[in-house]
């Protein structure tokens, strides 16, 4: 009862990305020369079980069965960061078991040109999370023009909704075999579109400088 306050929320924003795109996606490529001539799809993140990878894996088992496009035959998905621990073990297992263990490539943490790169060698983003407060990865895969499939349990599906900059589905196994399916009934066209509104998406609502005058607007009472 005595809480008493104009509550205002600022989003949280990150830098764009520094380096040539065209030398970090060659350099990325020269480090995981499986990703050549593929349609990439990443997820960069902790290999955790409330980011759903599991998820992910079921899922993308699930479309390439369904052998519904031509497209499928070379989908290839990267996933980027630490996994070498139980759960990580667990889900290199769940993809040999689910048979897609040679469309995946465990890079690790990635770092500097080669994160950018495989930003910029991607087509897509995903990240089937069960609880993101902001998701810098999201913000940071806008900022390189690439589309994301996201949970609505990421809490800028919103926003990303709002700006046709991705796809969003429930945090489950269907919700995030709609967000490949979904992706892979786009056209080229239409993936183009939404590129353009990622990168305006992030220039508009995540870029630090947006968030910055927003932060001075609550502060300064406007």
């Amino acid at each position: 009862g005595l809480y008493r306050c104009n509550e205002r929320v600022v989003n949280l924003g990150t830098g764009a990305p520094v380096g040539d795109p065209t030398t970090q996606r060659v350099l990325f490529e020269e480090k995981f020369p499986e990703v050549r001539g593929k349609h990439c799809l990443l997820f960069l993140g902790r290999v955790h079980v409330k980011k759903g990878n599991d998820l992910l894996f079921h899922a993308l088992a699930d479309v390439l069965k369904s052998g519904a496009s031509s497209e499928l035959a070379s989908w290839h998905l990267v996933i980027a960061g630490p996994h070498e621990h139980a759960y990580g073990h667990e889900m290199k297992a769940l993809a040999e078991k689910l048979g897609v263990a040679n469309r995946v490539t465990w890079t690790g943490m990635l770092t500097g040109d080669l994160k950018w790169g495989a930003f910029h060698r991607a087509e897509a983003f995903v990240l089937p999370s069960h609880q993101e407060n902001f998701g810098i990865a999201v913000a940071e895969a806008l900022a390189c023009g690439v589309p994301v499939l996201i949970s609505n349990k990421v809490n800028i599906w919103r926003e990303i909704e709002e700006d046709r900059a991705g796809l969003v589905e429930n945090d489950d196994v269907n919700g995030t075999k709609k967000l490949l399916q979904r992706w892979l009934a786009l056209s080229s066209s239409e993936r183009e579109l939404m590129r353009g509104r990622a990168s305006a998406c992030f220039a508009e609502r995540f870029h630090v400088d947006q968030s910055a005058k927003a932060l001075i607007g609550v502060l300064s009472g406007k």
